[in-house]
């Protein structure tokens, strides 16, 4: 089951979910996110998601696999979505 976001939070089978709050915004009016700032962002999701702060050489090739395909996604997302109103900086 996917999670689904209602009020603001994110609930999984109906209970809320705590993300990483070193997670930053990445949309701005002012400037768009830099590379390094998309990756440093899904650096973190990977690590969140999946427990480790560096993970071991045998998981090494899949950690690093799902840093580079999370910043992808983050690329896509914010190339897509449309300029209506942005989250304030923060």
């Amino acid at each position: 089951m996917l999670p689904r976001v209602q009020g603001g939070q994110i609930l999984y089978d109906n209970v809320a979910c705590v993300m990483c709050r070193s997670i930053k915004v990445l949309r701005h009016p002012d400037t768009p996110a830099t590379a390094p700032e998309i990756s440093a962002a899904a650096l973190q999701f990977v690590r969140k998601v999946s427990g480790f702060r560096k993970p071991s050489r045998a998981n090494q090739d899949a950690f690093e696999a799902a840093v580079r395909e999370v910043a992808a996604a983050t690329e896509r997302l914010l190339g897509t979505l449309n300029e209506g109103k942005r989250p304030a900086r923060g």
